[in-house]
């Protein structure tokens, strides 16, 4: 495909709120279709996926976007359709994936988006689109936690909470391409899902308090909340770190780090050409593998939403666009 011969339309659907609320708020809306500035691709969406910040910006105040009307989504798989001066990296008609600048840079649950070149890397050859999808935000986040900011090594041990989720399935493979020796949190029914990609051990939360069983670990990936973050830090050896990707009341942290001889750090996900191209050499490779826990048509985005905030998913929850 090329911009010669692709018309592209004035007007797109989105998904768009109005208000705050529970998935009902969720509507189909016409939108100008955006053009290219700078430095920016025009995308047009094959598949965008779900995360748990979309259900909270969709229902709750106080978080990084202001009130609505607005467009969620981070997530993209799709084609260029054109490009704005300054762009070398793509043309028209080359399939990318990537994450839409976060926070603000939302807007993916429509026909057609607009970022920045640099926040896109070429689709993985052996992925179709709502694989790919599934990828950047939440795989994102584990590789900037695990590989940018805690440097795991190989013969680490590194515990990932919640590791059958969006964030923590790509975590756990993450860290076992990079040779540490991987212990998950999840519940029983998940324990076979992730020894199969790569988990060495396996705790049940609902029956295993893992702050009195586990010691000596070096890092631990926490994307549930700031207890579980601070009851975290007592499984460090000295010098351990803990990541949180919940801001949100950790003000304490590392202050409590410090005095148990730890380190602790709070992270949020930021667009990353580089992280996007590793992430691409590691699903063509087969190091690394979405889960899906269900693919949805766009115009069903609420119950998708639904389906994510009941919080037993296994993997991503994916929109298809037509």
């Amino acid at each position: 495909m090329s911009d010669k011969d692709y018309t592209l339309p004035t007007t797109m659907t989105a998904i768009g709120q109005d208000v705050l609320g529970g998935p009902e708020v969720l509507h189909e809306v016409k939108m100008p279709v955006p053009q290219p500035g700078p430095s920016e691709l025009l995308v047009r969406v094959r598949a965008t996926a779900l995360n748990p910040t979309d259900w909270g910006h969709r229902a709750r105040a106080g978080l990084f976007l202001p009130a609505p009307p607005f467009v969620l989504g981070w997530d993209v798989s799709g084609e260029v359709v054109a490009t704005g001066v300054g762009v070398t990296l793509f043309e028209p008609g080359d399939e990318v994936f990537g994450m839409l600048p976060y926070p603000h840079g939302h807007g993916a649950a429509a026909e057609f988006v607009t970022a920045p070149a640099r926040a896109f890397a070429r689709k993985p050859a052996n992925l179709g689109h709502p694989e790919a999808a599934a990828i950047p935000l939440a795989a994102l986040t584990a590789y900037q936690a695990l590989v940018d900011t805690a440097n795991v090594v190989a013969g680490q041990r590194v515990l990932i909470h919640a590791a059958a989720g969006g964030v923590g399935h790509f975590a756990v493979q993450i860290a076992k391409a990079r040779g540490a020796h991987v212990i998950g949190t999840a519940s029983a029914a998940n324990h076979d899902f992730l020894r199969s990609i790569g988990a060495d051990e396996v705790l049940d939360y609902r029956t295993t308090d893992f702050a009195e069983t586990l010691r000596d670990i070096d890092v631990v990936l926490d994307p549930i909340d700031a207890d579980h973050a601070l009851r975290s830090l007592r499984t460090l050896r000295p010098g351990g770190l803990v990541v949180t990707l919940r801001a949100l009341g950790t003000d304490h942290l590392k202050a409590a780090a410090e005095e148990l001889g730890v380190r602790a750090a709070v992270m949020l996900v930021e667009a990353d050409h580089t992280g996007m191209n590793a992430l691409r050499e590691l699903a063509e490779t087969g190091a690394l593998r979405p889960a899906l826990a269900g693919v949805f048509p766009l115009a069903e985005a609420a119950a998708a939403h639904a389906l994510g905030e009941t919080g037993h998913t296994v993997g991503k929850l994916v929109l298809t666009v037509d």
